[in-house]
């Protein structure tokens, strides 16, 4: 039984981001550091804020662009708002060593991923969603489905029930009383990391045209290799055009990162929607069609 569980892991491992030979990467100009910190690049007219504290305090958009409206207490809003880093801080894998690939990121998020090699590419998305659906207390809502199909429920964390995983058969136990504080939230959440990846969380998620794109959505390739990135600003012009920013984690386990765009350096971190064949990002290269979304919460 043992070692069917051990393979249930791999397999589980297997099904999260793995890393492929990074397209050629046009070399980028540095910018004066802040406080002493190496800062990344920044186009040549300045779309960074070094003091801005958030993806919407920091970041300017392009000129003629506007961010699109979002609603109050929305997923959208909840990501434009997300905390980053001091400017210029790299990015840390979850054993402290320092993540000294260059052009790849130009801002990192400041959340804990812990100290295991749980937070990888769709772990870091489905913390992104789950810290959303936490903060507004819409627990019936927060939910994944591990590899094998288990729909892992946090109302059922809360209530005192924990998770038992034997080879293919996965049951809820009652373990203690209820409790809804966010080390609980925490914990269950690492649950979700051990068991999920690109392949659930790609099954989960529901087919969007890239068009519609939102806010939100994730570009994902399930399997091994695997990826997963979201979409965590989006900014519009007169003429409807929209171009959008996108933030990752990877293997092992890292800090959730504010992508550059490879393929344009007057205009990133931001890309434009069908600029290219397909989607190019530092790390990974998607198809226009591997776009996903979350269901709604109504």
């Amino acid at each position: 039984m043992k070692t069917i569980t051990i393979l249930i892991i791999m397999l589980t491992l297997l099904a999260g981001c793995n890393p492929n030979n990074p397209k050629d990467i046009p070399k980028q100009q540095k910018i004066p550091s802040q406080s002493n910190i190496q800062a990344p690049l920044a186009p040549e007219y300045n779309l960074v804020n070094p003091e801005g504290i958030t993806i919407g305090e920091r970041y300017l958009t392009p000129e003629e662009y506007k961010r699109v409206e979002l609603a109050e207490d929305s997923f959208g809003q909840y990501l434009r708002n997300s905390k980053l880093k001091p400017y210029g801080e790299k990015v840390l894998y979850y054993d402290g060593r320092e993540k000294n690939k260059t052009n790849v990121y130009d801002s990192v998020f400041d959340v804990d991923i812990g100290d295991r090699d749980l937070h990888q590419c769709a772990d870091a998305i489905m913390l992104l969603r789950g810290e959303y659906l936490y903060s507004q207390k819409l627990y019936d809502k927060l939910h994944f489905n591990f590899v094998s199909g288990f729909k892992a429920d946090y109302s059922k964390w809360m209530d005192g029930y924990r998770i038992k995983v034997e080879g293919n058969k996965v049951t809820y136990y009652k373990t203690s009383q209820p409790s809804n504080t966010y080390e609980d939230f925490r914990n269950f959440m690492n649950m979700v990391f051990a068991y999920s990846g690109t392949l659930s969380l790609e099954k989960e998620l529901e087919p969007v045209e890239v068009r519609d794109m939102e806010i939100g959505d994730v570009f994902i390739v399930g399997g091994s290799p695997g990826h997963a990135i979201i979409v965590v600003d989006m900014a519009t012009n007169e003429s409807g055009d929209k171009i959008f920013m996108m933030a990752q984690s990877y293997m092992p386990a890292q800090e959730t990162q504010l992508l550059i765009n490879p393929k344009d350096e007057s205009i990133s971190p931001w890309y434009k929607l069908n600029d290219e064949e397909r989607l190019i990002t530092p790390e990974w290269t998607f198809e226009w069609d591997n776009i996903k979304r979350f269901a709604p919460l109504s």
